[in-house]
């Protein structure tokens, strides 16, 4: 700053020197807002995906929940227990399958009309359709997991009653 007011004086002392700023101070004050609002965009995908892992995991485990007693009778006319699991989980990863190709086909066709809001990622981005895929079938197969678990350690009879 001093050596450019020094020669700003030198050429002619009449001309004032302000608000000298730096070429990357002017860039970062003019792209303020789109950096603002890619990271308000960010947080708030994040937390929908929060959400629909919350929701997700909330829905799948009440659904299992619900099959305690269908679990006891099977277990009362003597399926085994890793059966049991088996069932569960496979129907569960099923439904989660049948989701992520069918919310990844949806999410595709509804990112070709949001390619010109994107930077630096492409419309099809693989890696982050394949993260957010993979991380919501976990989340379905943990919900599906623990109550099936739970259900099977429960007692035929305890389970019968159930409801």
């Amino acid at each position: 700053m001093p050596q450019i007011r020094s020669l700003v004086a030198e050429m002619d002392s009449n001309l004032p020197v302000f608000d000298v700023k730096t070429e990357t101070e002017r860039i970062d004050g003019q792209i303020f807002q789109e950096r603002l609002i890619a990271r308000l965009s960010g947080f708030f995908g994040a937390l929908a995906l929060l959400l629909a892992c919350v929701g997700l995991y909330g829905l799948v485990s009440y659904e299992v929940a619900r099959r305690t007693r269908e679990i006891g009778i099977r277990a009362a006319l003597g399926a085994n227990k890793r059966e049991l699991l088996r069932m569960v989980l496979l129907r569960g990863m099923i439904l989660s399958l049948l989701g992520a190709a069918f919310g990844t086909g949806l999410a595709l066709a509804v990112t070709r009309f949001a390619k010109s809001l994107l930077y630096g990622v492409g419309a099809a981005d693989p890696l982050t359709f394949g993260g957010v895929a993979l991380l919501l079938i976990a989340v379905t197969l943990a919900a599906c997991y623990i109550p099936a678990r739970r259900a099977t350690r429960v007692d035929p009879v305890v389970a019968l009653r159930y409801e």
